[in-house]
């Protein structure tokens, strides 16, 4: 463990039982949905090689045009 991180704790528990506990509960959902993250964006990235692709292909058949900003 860090000591930044062993001074955040050592912080923490100073603080009252229930704040400690939704502090706890904060950091474990920060955790858990980081983790959720890492393994969306991980799964996609054949997804989005194949989506480059295909744009790119595309663009060197001339199948696209410049995007108009004043029509969005």
């Amino acid at each position: 463990m860090t000591k930044l991180l062993e001074k955040a704790f050592e912080e923490a528990s100073r603080l009252p039982e229930l704040e400690q506990n939704a502090l706890a509960r904060w950091l474990i959902d920060e955790i858990l949905s980081e983790r959720k993250w890492e393994k969306a964006f991980a799964e996609s990235e054949d997804v989005l090689d194949k989506l480059a692709d295909e744009a790119l292909e595309e663009r060197a058949e001339d199948k696209t045009k410049p995007l108009n900003f004043n029509q969005l």
